[in-house]
């Protein structure tokens, strides 16, 4: 349709509003996700410049249905009234400017009016307007007539003003008060990440030469996305350290909560691959996903670590306690992460309705935790040999002859 309509109706500028609900809000009402702002009170300035972003935006891969919202070339007409002949006979500018008010928009907002249906009893509104199809010419316009209580007789409009054909802003839009232009742009065939980068990248050309007071600020759905994802990664970085503490609290040791930890690239890398594999975009469900994973991943850490703590308690050596407990612990860690990665088949497939928006949470629990049960059976105990074979060595050493006699 955006390939055919201009074909059909040149001169005719088309755009497309999100038709559902979801993406209205997320857009906060916005009828795109991406809204350049112009905020500036210098109006016409301001446009042009909009113009420019926008013959900018266009060329952008990926930017669909680029235009500026306010339009400068509305058709109006401006009268000049002759404050001295309305005078003469008994009218001012204000009974002109009231009559045309009713004529053009009607009587309801400044005189309205009801009538009582006595058959049904239901109230209805009455308003005056002069029909449409009668206002077909200027000259209709010119002959609408002008009365007043105090004026003797109506008069026509062409006898008490004239007028001029001129252009106005179809709408004007404030931001806080200040006057703002819109250049709106939706998203087809790309992330809107990448669109917002190369958005941002293009408005760094107006850096420095705009008017005095005027300045250029990116809104709708980007900004929510920003802020969202923000939030979610300091989020995933305050689960690893929080984490982290509660397991140096528990086993005092730093070492051993560090070696629990080395699960988790394996998860994030595990996340990063199967969204790539999938073609899923990074989103704010694959970022709750990869919240999620972190703590089951270092759930089944947990379990092998401390067993290979226990053991070397028991007398083994590092290398002999982490295969030992490598061995003894694949089944409840393979069951634990089978039972997750099973529950998010359904989820990750998408199916039944609006099932896609929450399939980047399932994708990303599956792939982190694929990643994360290789990386805790076969990394996590090279790590835990690595770590406290070279701690028994340096206890061995500082003990001395006298500790290997007693041996």
């Amino acid at each position: 349709m955006r390939e055919d309509l201009p074909l059909y109706f040149p001169g005719t500028e088309f755009f497309f509003q999100p038709a559902d609900i979801v993406s209205q809000i997320l857009n906060f009402g916005l009828p795109s996700p991406i809204d350049v702002q112009v905020v500036g009170r210098n109006l016409k300035a301001n446009y042009a410049i909009a113009e420019q972003i926008a013959n900018r935006m266009r060329h952008v891969p990926g930017a669909a249905d680029v235009h500026v919202q306010q339009l400068m070339n509305g058709p109006a007409i401006d009268l000049n009234i002759d404050r001295s002949r309305a005078k003469e006979v008994g009218l001012d500018q204000e009974d002109v400017a009231r009559n045309l008010l009713v004529s053009l928009s009607g009587s309801f907002q400044t005189s309205p009016s009801y009538w009582l249906n006595p058959e049904n009893g239901v109230t209805y509104n009455v308003a005056i307007q002069t029909p449409d199809y009668r206002l077909d010419s200027t000259q209709a316009l010119m002959n609408t007539p002008i009365g007043s209580s105090s004026a003797p007789s109506p008069q026509v409009l062409a006898n008490l003003a004239t007028f001029k054909p001129n252009v106005t802003p179809a709408a004007v839009y404030h931001y806080d008060i200040t006057p703002v232009v819109d250049v709106y742009a939706s998203v087809q065939g790309r992330d809107l990440g990448g669109l917002a980068s190369d958005v941002r990248e293009g408005l760094r050309e107006f850096d420095g030469k705009l008017p005095r007071g005027t300045h250029i600020t990116l809104r709708g759905q980007v900004e929510t996305m920003t802020s969202s994802f923000r939030g979610l990664a300091f989020g995933l970085i305050m689960a690893i350290v929080l984490v982290y503490l509660l397991i140096v609290v528990n086993f005092q040791s730093w070492l051993d909560p560090f070696i629990i930890i080395t699960a988790l690239p394996g998860a994030l890398a595990g996340i990063m691959w199967m969204l790539l594999l999938t073609h899923t975009r990074l989103s704010v469900p694959s970022l709750t996903g990869a919240i999620m994973c972190v703590g089951v991943a270092t759930a089944n850490s947990i379990l092998l670590v401390s067993f290979a703590r226990e053991r070397m308690d028991a007398g083994l050596t590092a290398l002999q306690a982490a295969m030992e407990a490598g061995f003894t612990r694949i089944r409840p860690v393979i069951m634990t992460a089978l039972a997750m990665i099973i529950g998010m088949v359904p989820m990750a497939l998408g199916m039944g309705e609006g099932g896609e928006q929450n399939a980047p949470l399932g994708r990303a629990v599956i792939g982190g935790l694929l990643f994360a049960t290789v990386a805790t059976l076969f990394f996590v105990p090279v790590v835990f040999t690595m770590i406290h074979g070279r701690r028994s060595g340096r206890v061995v050493q500082q003990a001395g002859p006298e500790w290997v006699h007693e041996e």
